[in-house]
C-alpha cells in the first residue's frame, strides 16, 4: 500500500485478477446516472469495457479507512500517463477520494515529467472535476470530450 500525503486516510493497494467482477460492478454503479443522462447507460456494455481490457497491474483500489472506496486503472503512453479509469463508489463520493486519489496520480506524473491524459464522458459531472484539477479539454470523440494536464515537473 502507498500511503498519499494529500489525505491521511487514503492509500492505493494493488488489484488482483480476481478484483475484474467487483471492480466491473462498481464502474457500473458510478457512471450509471451519467449514462442514463446521455441515453447509453447498458450495464453489460459498461462492464464489458472494464472487462475487456483489465490489467491487474495497471489497477489499484483507492482505500479509506480501510475500506475499498473506488479504483483506478493508469496506463504508460507515450510520454504520458493514461487515466483510463476513475471511480469512487458512489455511498462514497463527496468525501474527497476521488481528489486526493487523483492528486497522487498527478504527483506521480510530475515526478516522472510525463502529461497525464484521459477521456470524460460528455455530460458528466467528471468533467467539472478534472477541469478544477488541471486538465484542459483537448478534443473530442461522439460520447467523450479527451483532456490533458502537462506535467509541471518534479515536487
Amino acid at each position: 500500500m502507498t500511503r498519499m500525503d494529500s489525505m491521511s486516510d487514503v492509500s492505493f493497494e494493488d488489484a488482483l485478477a480476481a478484483d475484474a467482477e467487483a471492480l466491473a460492478d462498481l464502474r457500473v454503479a458510478a457512471m450509471r446516472a451519467s449514462l442514463e443522462r446521455v441515453g447509453r447507460f447498458d450495464a453489460s456494455r459498461a462492464r464489458a469495457r472494464l472487462l475487456s481490457s483489465f490489467d491487474p497491474a495497471a489497477t489499484r483500489h483507492i482505500v479509506a479507512a480501510g475500506l475499498r472506496v473506488g479504483f483506478c486503472v493508469v496506463r504508460t503512453a507515450p510520454g504520458a500517463l493514461l487515466l483510463d479509469h476513475l471511480y469512487v463508489d458512489p455511498r462514497h463520493q463527496g468525501r474527497g477520494f476521488g481528489a486526493a486519489a487523483l492528486t497522487g496520480i498527478l504527483r506521480d506524473a510530475d515526478r516522472q515529467g510525463l502529461d497525464v491524459r484521459l477521456g470524460a464522458l460528455k455530460e458528466s459531472s467528471a468533467n467539472r472535476f478534472y477541469l478544477r484539477h488541471g486538465f484542459e479539454p483537448v478534443g473530442q470523440s461522439d460520447w467523450d470530450i479527451h483532456y490533458v494536464r502537462k506535467h509541471r515537473g518534479p515536487a
